[in-house]
């Protein structure tokens, strides 16, 4: 059985991770994306970034990706790419296409190779859960129990879970959907939540940092969450499986008392200023511990230490 894997997305920062944890087991990675982060792909994954075979092209390229999944002889897939929630906003069509279609797209190659693909993981998310402002929900005869998506992003991750359940129901094709919430570590550089993993980097070269956010969010290191996108694809169980990684809750203050903790006195070069987000908590949760009843998570604080120790070696 060929051990190539196509990751969809896998110039990104996440992507990036997944493929150091592919190749770590001796695996052969294919990234595709519209471009790589060349610095980012040398700092994460060093001489071994030119082990990875990357592929130029659109989600929408369904010839493309056709060619990439027959002649790299896929046998899993791990599908990251998507546009995020401002673009979502900005074009909900676009944001449709590339997210939806771009995905069936994906579920589709995997249907014509059915013998050939062996399992699939893709990126559901933590914004899919509300709820949204009592305003609206009350404009739309709903109550916060009701939970809906607050954004296009999030109705669109929504949309696709159960797509992906229809391609168990109807041909057979397992899928694990994972959630994490806001993903931190090493290289993250790219979106709001950004602010805690500069504000580690900054505190491990002894530098000030403003983290443009407030609120109490959920926080996965970004080696679980690559973990949790491989071992799901490996070992995929038959059906259409959706889990949430187990996110530790924290404020953006608690965030900031740990990093002093690990770099003592980097505290009082750190601050907190910008809007409070919303805290999009699952209110049934279905942990990844179902699905792997050994999953143990990395502390918040053990996370803030590697990503230090990270920026300390380089």
């Amino acid at each position: 059985m060929s051990n190539t894997v196509l990751v969809t997305g896998g110039g990104g920062f996440i992507g990036t991770w997944v493929i150091r944890e592919l190749l770590s087991r001796g695996l052969e990675p294919v990234a595709f994306d519209r471009q790589i982060n060349a610095e980012r792909w040398k700092s994460i994954l060093g001489d071994d970034a030119s082990k990875v075979q990357f592929v130029a092209g659109s989600l929408l390229d369904r010839d493309l990706l056709s060619r990439v999944v027959t002649h790299q002889h896929v046998s899993h897939i791990i599908h990251l790419a998507a546009l995020l929630t401002p673009d979502c906003q900005q074009d909900p069509y676009v944001g449709c296409e590339v997210n939806i279609m771009g995905s069936v797209g994906l579920f589709e190659l995997a249907r014509i190779n059915a013998g050939q693909i062996k399992g699939i993981s893709y990126a559901s998310s933590y914004a899919v859960y509300g709820p949204e402002a009592d305003d609206n929900l009350n404009s739309l005869g709903l109550t916060a129990a009701d939970n809906r998506p607050p954004s296009f992003y999030g109705a669109f991750k929504m949309a696709f879970d159960l797509i992906a359940e229809q391609y168990w129901r109807h041909f057979q094709i397992a899928s694990v959907g994972i959630r994490p919430h806001v993903a931190y570590g090493p290289e993250r550089t790219v979106g709001l939540t950004a602010g805690p993993s500069q504000a580690a980097r900054a505190a491990a070269v002894g530098e000030p940092y403003t983290i443009n956010y407030r609120g109490r969010v959920g926080y996965d290191y970004v080696e679980d969450v690559a973990l949790a996108f491989v071992r799901s694809a490996l070992e995929t169980p038959p059906g259409s499986t959706v889990v949430d990684l187990p996110s530790q809750l924290a404020t953006t203050e608690d965030f900031v008392e740990i990093i002093d903790r690990v770099v003592p006195g980097s505290g009082s070069r750190i601050s907190v200023d910008g809007p409070e987000i919303p805290s999009n908590i699952p209110p049934k949760p279905h942990f990844i511990s179902s699905l792997f009843p050994d999953w143990q998570p990395v502390t918040l604080e053990d996370g803030v230490r590697r990503t230090v120790e990270f920026y300390r070696k380089k």
